[in-house]
């Protein structure tokens, strides 16, 4: 469905971030709500998720723009 990291699917085993959906995160590539580019080129996505009660989903992408490096829940989000 998408690239990922050595690191993404390390994380992805965590009891916190196995409920994540690959649904979901391809969701939050394609259909974000808001972007910010990091200093390393790293691409923040987030989306969100009503199947997981409105939650948004930060998404975290190589400077590829395809390839996941990282995907959790951001508690802190507030759409802009």
């Amino acid at each position: 469905m998408f690239e990922t990291t050595e690191y993404f699917k390390y994380m992805k085993n965590r009891p916190d971030r196995a409920d994540i959906q690959d649904e979901w995160i391809a969701y939050g590539m394609t259909q974000a709500v808001h972007e910010e580019i990091q200093t390393d080129g790293r691409i923040r996505r987030w989306a969100q998720i009503k199947e997981a009660d409105g939650r948004f989903l930060r998404v975290i992408l190589l400077p590829d723009g395809k390839t996941v490096h990282n995907a959790f829940f951001d508690r802190r989000f507030k759409e802009k």
